[in-house]
């Protein structure tokens, strides 16, 4: 019982300092490493009871940009267009903030995550374990996280199917899980449509999706 009240009071002091760091004005753009190798349920109950967008990766605290009303608009149309082909098969998806398990100690918050089976057991209340699709949208200052860590992440939590939409260049990049890699499955930019190997009948033109993200 000791232990267990020591652990406890050591995460409120974790989650004490972490607060004070997001609170300060002396954070960098994209990450903090906070102090000290953040627990599992230390993150859980950091991001139960803040609304901060932030992500766990072997001990280290990564805060997440706040998106923009562009990138919210692209998340948006891809939102709709997965949840039309889902629900007559009874999938679900949602979208950020929202955790995914990829395995002890490492936790992301995708832009869109699918389950094809609604009573999936790896769709918790709290987080998912897991997902049959994700989908990013790259942010200024997280193309390297969207198109080559979260590539490994992805493909490490075996996650059939991943797809990258860079406004930078308009295109879309899907990506198929291949003896535990990810292969290019499609480059879809302007002019062409991008479609799922794992849900059929998901189909997104590039150019109506970047349309809607250039209104407004």
């Amino acid at each position: 019982m000791a232990t267990a009240r020591a652990t406890g009071a050591d995460m409120q002091d974790e989650i004490h300092a972490l607060r004070v760091l997001l609170e300060s004005q002396e954070l960098p753009d994209a990450a903090v490493a906070a102090p000290g190798r953040w627990t599992d349920e230390a993150y859980l109950t950091m991001t139960d009871c803040e609304n901060w967008l932030l992500e766990l990766t072997d001990g280290v605290i990564e805060m997440l940009p706040m998106p923009t009303w562009r990138h919210q608009k692209i998340v948006e149309y891809l939102f709709d267009a997965l949840r039309a082909c889902l629900r007559p098969v009874g999938g679900a998806v949602i979208f950020a903030p929202f955790r995914v398990r990829i395995r002890s100690g490492k936790y992301r918050e995708p832009d869109l995550v699918v389950l094809c089976d609604s009573a999936d057991p790896r769709g918790e209340n709290r987080l998912w374990h897991g997902a049959d699709l994700v989908a990013e949208v790259v942010s200024p200052g997280s193309a390297r996280r969207d198109l080559l860590e979260k590539r490994l992440d992805y493909a490490e939590a075996g996650i059939p199917e991943y797809w990258i939409v860079d406004p930078r260049a308009e295109r879309i990049i899907v990506l198929v899980l291949a003896d535990g890699r990810y292969a290019e499955a499609g480059i879809c930019p302007r002019g062409t449509t991008a479609t799922s190997r794992l849900l059929p009948g998901l189909e997104v033109p590039a150019d109506a999706l970047f349309d809607v993200a250039n209104t407004g």
